[in-house]
């Protein structure tokens, strides 16, 4: 059964098809919710937002594009929105709130068990960076970023799910690597 066929179904009340969509469209969106949110649980919650979404939105869905865009669209907006909404809790979940009980942190690092504490908390400390520089990006470069790197997607498809030209996409991902390597190299030497 092609997307098409389900999202007919859908449309003509068949809600259970959705499910379809669902799973096959949700390691998409927690990865792209995760690039910009850099938070399980956060990323875990919007994820259910942006399919509740999608599912109201549905009669919306025209096919001009695949549904992926369409999807990855919703997925890139609604993480955008969280950001912007709650840069405060952001802040404090990436350098910690004091009022946060340390037990209740989660650990979003996997650990071997041949692994030395010192390397963990290098890996650790080596994540938040990188993650502080992206967040530091232009919006659209880090949008830019989050696609092409946490989602794979080609230039061809980040230029559709942002609505830009193809080699206005290939310029955006060479100005956010140019800044991102400025941010890691500067950051560098302050340590």
């Amino acid at each position: 059964m092609t997307e098409t066929e389900i999202i007919r179904l859908i449309l003509h009340g068949d809600r259970d098809k959705f499910r379809m969509l669902v799973e096959k469209y949700q390691q998409m969106v927690f990865r792209t919710s995760m690039g910009f949110l850099h938070n399980k649980d956060d990323s875990d919650d919007l994820t259910q937002d942006i399919f509740i979404q999608a599912y109201e939105s549905l009669n919306k869905f025209k096919g001009d594009s695949a549904f992926s865009t369409w999807l990855y669209r919703i997925a890139v907006n609604a993480s955008l929105n969280k950001v912007r909404r709650s840069p405060l809790k952001l802040i404090l979940q990436r350098f910690g709130n004091p009022s946060t009980n340390k037990n209740e942190k989660e650990n979003p690092i996997p650990v071997s068990d041949n692994e030395d504490p010192e390397s963990i908390l290098i890996r650790h400390e080596h994540i938040e960076w990188v993650q502080r520089a992206l967040d530091a990006l232009p919006e659209n470069q880090h949008t830019a970023i989050v696609l092409s790197k946490y989602d794979d997607l080609s230039q061809k498809e980040i230029a559709e799910i942002m609505g830009i030209s193809e080699s206005a996409a290939e310029a955006l991902l060479f100005r956010a690597k140019k800044n991102l390597r400025e941010k890691l190299s500067s950051s560098s030497k302050k340590i």
